[in-house]
């Protein structure tokens, strides 16, 4: 049986509408693939399109289809727009045939056994109310230990296909793949894995080569067509252009993590007329320095968010405020709240209908100055629920190194380095088109210098024992962090009191070389936007083979039929949101092909420019009930959504998160949306700065004994839980007194880039991703 049949008509649209954008330029509708290798003209007379209108004189060959259907002649290939390939197939042979009820093995969750396609772990069920091993959900339906989860319930329905869980919950896709491939990937048929790890099974011969089946895969190709840095970190061979892997996204193309603050503190220190008076301790103003001192303009939101306006950063109206505050002779809390209402007033004049607007209003335009006088200010004037003074700035989890590195990623942001929150390792794009590695550049160390200085003062509590984001709310403990916005604004209910509120505020103004002018620009850039993870599913050539070493055509077209829906429009839903159950139904008899088709089947909301469904009543309520308002554990324990080998909407989120996080992160949206935060793009851009980096590049055997060579890389920058290794980590907590570099004598940020650089071999490990990188950019270039 053919499942996902899609109309021919629809996908010729599809393709058509999905050209690759590789500029900052729109893109011609038409490529021509015809094209004399003598002249360079076109050598197809039936094409009538302006680009094609001078013609070779000399060579007339007509378009050979290389992807004939043998039963109707139609074309197989639905990227190609010659005339002469204009009848497609539409026969059975065209499509992915299948037995209904084909069982497939799925490795595929994330982490743990509770984040499976089916229900694992009986205590989550005992915890969210299961009676007699029995757990009824807001669909409506009981489910017991073993039952697959409504997600897969619902796949299972609309493709016919049986799912069988294989999951073992090893703790990263990495280690669940080692798993499968050290005890026999012929027992699994579709499986999680890294994507290091699903490059080299896949050019071992272990895995399927998708690339050859994406005639057949009309949603998972187009996709890649609409995101260019999304096919380059999936071809796996240059040569071939193999792809073994179904990327996941944990939401795509949208910012990822925002600063958080506690507005309520913010309101309290800043606004009003009247003398602020506080604990009125000592001010540590001993080692941080300014880090603007220029005057500048930002283009910024008006003060509703409707439009843009240019604020003035003049230090002729008043002197930068930390420099004010270290020239101050003891100054104490209440005086530096003081002197920060002046400067404030003094600076910005009528611009700010409030003080506290500078950092929470669609028209803050704050820089890392001005936060580190909110921290000062907040530390010496604060008292926890213990009395105790409160921490500046903290991270989710204090002494996991998984949380911690939240702090370096965010002085990327504060301080204007690139390659701190990169999407692979520590590298971008510079606007030379070169790769560079933030590990190795002085920038890097001179800002993670300046969070020290902050560390020295007692503004970041860092490495100090298991405490939480809930603990530093719950105590009132803390004032700015630096994460997701609807996992954690959720605690707006959970652990503050009545009138205190934890929301996003805007991105922070800071100094960014990206190439436009050489002695910088001022701009909000978020290095912090979703593509495409490292993370993915892919087919097991031995799982979805017969006996005799022949692939059972069965499993191997219902497998890649998952994976095709998975990027369809009903699929990015589904696997989202979860079934139908638990989305608001306006008319179930509608078949979703297009974005168009969601608003004729749910009741839709605006997220983003694009109609998403609305959540049911009964799922929200459910969703604050048993996973505490956390959308991504709902998600994962009981609808077996937002898993790994997808494209996950982030509207079902949105939905989820708490009013006043909705209220900061509304700001920061409509800064996007009217271009005051600029941000990477996930196309080949004209200033390859603003470029995202590819997750993952076509490495060969020996590039990849190489990279795995540099020990000292690999040791020293990991980002994975556990105790603090990561030496940027270390530094921000001890300097230059960290052991490595004392042993070294890097005493200064020029000599740790160089220790980095050049003891460390980072320059080494660089000219082998510049070479991968050369090569799969020439390879799609002759693809796109």
């Amino acid at each position: 049986m053919k499942k996902t049949r899609i109309i021919i008509a629809l996908v010729l649209a599809i393709m058509m509408m999905t050209s690759v954008v590789l500029t900052a330029c729109k893109p011609d509708p038409h490529v021509c693939t015809h094209v004399c290798p003598e002249c360079g003209k076109c050598t197809n007379k039936e094409c009538t399109d302006p680009i094609c209108a001078d013609k070779c004189a000399g060579h007339t060959a007509a378009h050979t289809c290389e992807s004939k259907c043998p039963d109707c002649g139609g074309c197989l290939d639905f990227a190609c727009t010659d005339p002469a390939c204009a009848t497609k197939c539409d026969c059975e042979t065209g499509g992915l045939e299948y037995a209904e009820g084909t069982i497939l093995r799925l490795a595929a969750g994330y982490q743990k056994t509770s984040h499976a396609i089916s229900f694992q772990d009986s205590k989550t069920m005992e915890d969210a109310g299961a009676v007699n091993g029995v757990l009824t959900l807001a669909d409506g339906k009981q489910y017991k230990l073993g039952d697959l989860k409504p997600t897969w319930v619902q796949i299972s329905e609309d493709l016919g296909i049986v799912f069988e869980d294989k999951f073992t919950g090893a703790g990263s896709a990495a280690k669940e793949f080692d798993y499968w491939k050290d005890t026999g990937l012929q027992n699994v048929d579709i499986v999680a894995g890294s994507a290091e790890k699903l490059q080299e099974a896949g050019a071992a011969g272990s895995l399927i080569n998708l690339a050859e089946y994406l005639q057949y895969m009309p949603n998972f190709y187009a996709y890649l067509q609409e995101n260019p840095v999304v096919r380059l970190s999936v071809t796996a061979d240059v040569t071939t252009g193999a792809i073994y892997m179904s990327p996941y996204f944990d939401g795509v193309d949208d910012i990822e993590r925002f600063p958080l603050i506690r507005a309520d503190m913010v309101v309290a220190l800043l606004d009003g007329e009247t003398a602020y008076a506080g604990a009125n301790r000592a001010v540590n103003t001993s080692a941080y320095e300014p880090y603007i001192t220029e005057n500048y303009t930002i283009e910024s939101l008006n003060a509703d968010g409707t439009a843009t306006q240019v604020i003035t950063k003049d230090y002729t109206k008043a002197e930068n405020i930390i420099a004010q505050m270290n020239k101050a002779e003891n100054l104490t809390g209440d005086q530096a709240v003081a002197m920060f209402r002046a400067y404030i007033d003094a600076m910005y004049g009528d611009v700010y209908a409030k003080r506290s607007d500078l950092f929470l209003g669609y028209d803050a335009a704050w820089d890392a100055d001005e936060l580190v006088a909110l921290l000062r200010c907040a530390v010496a004037s604060l008292n926890d629920t213990d009395g105790k003074a409160i921490a500046g700035l903290f991270s989710r989890e204090t002494s996991n190194q998984q949380r911690e590195v939240d702090l370096f990623r965010f002085a990327g942001s504060l301080f204007g380095v690139r390659g701190m929150e990169s999407r692979k390792d520590y590298l971008y794009f510079g606007s030379d088109g070169k790769l560079h590695s933030a590990r190795s550049e002085e920038a890097t160390w001179v800002a993670l210098e300046r969070m020290n200085a902050l560390v020295q003062e007692g503004l970041i509590a860092i490495n100090n024992g298991t405490v939480k984001s809930a603990d530093y709310l719950a105590k009132d403990a803390g004032i700015v962090s630096y994460d997701y916005c609807q996992t954690q604004t959720v605690m707006n209910d959970t652990k503050l009191q009545e009138g205190e509120k934890y929301t996003a505020m805007m991105v922070p103004v800071a100094k960014w070389y990206d190439g436009s002018n050489a002695n910088g620009v001022y701009m909000r850039f978020t290095e912090s936007w979703r593509s495409v993870k490292t993370d993915g599913w892919a087919i097991s050539k031995a799982g979805v083979s017969k006996a005799d070493g022949t692939l059972d055509t069965d499993k191997l077209n219902a497998a890649l039929t998952l994976i095709d829906f998975a990027f369809s429009v009903q699929g990015q839903i589904t696997m989202s949101y979860g079934s139908d159950d638990f989305i608001k139904v306006k008319d179930a008899s509608v078949e979703v092909e297009t974005w168009e088709d969601v608003a004729k089947k749910y009741e839709t909301f605006n997220f983003n420019g694009r109609q998403m469904p609305v959540v049911s009543d009964a799922m929200y309520a459910e969703l604050q009930e048993i996973a505490a308002g956390n959308y991504t554990n709902y998600a994962r324990f009981f609808l077996g959504s937002t898993l790994n080998g997808f494209p996950k909407s982030q509207a079902f989120e949105y939905q989820c998160t708490h009013v006043v996080g909705k209220e900061g992160a509304g700001k920061v949206s409509a800064a996007i949306g009217l271009g005051t935060i600029k941000h990477p793009v996930l196309g080949v851009a004209e200033n390859m700065w603003y470029t995202s980096i590819p997750t993952s590049l076509p490495f060969t055997t020996a590039e990849n004994q190489e990279i795995n060579g540099y020990k000292n890389l690999s040791n020293n920058f990991k980002t994975s839980s556990g105790t603090v290794t990561n030496l940027m980590l270390l530094f921000i907590e001890d300097g230059y007194s960290v052991t490595l570099l004392t042993e070294e004598k890097a005493d200064t940020p020029a000599a740790i880039a160089e220790l980095v650089g050049t003891t460390w071999q980072d320059n080494l490990y660089l000219k082998v991703q510049q070479a991968a990188w050369e090569r799969v950019l020439a390879y799609y270039e002759t693809i796109k």
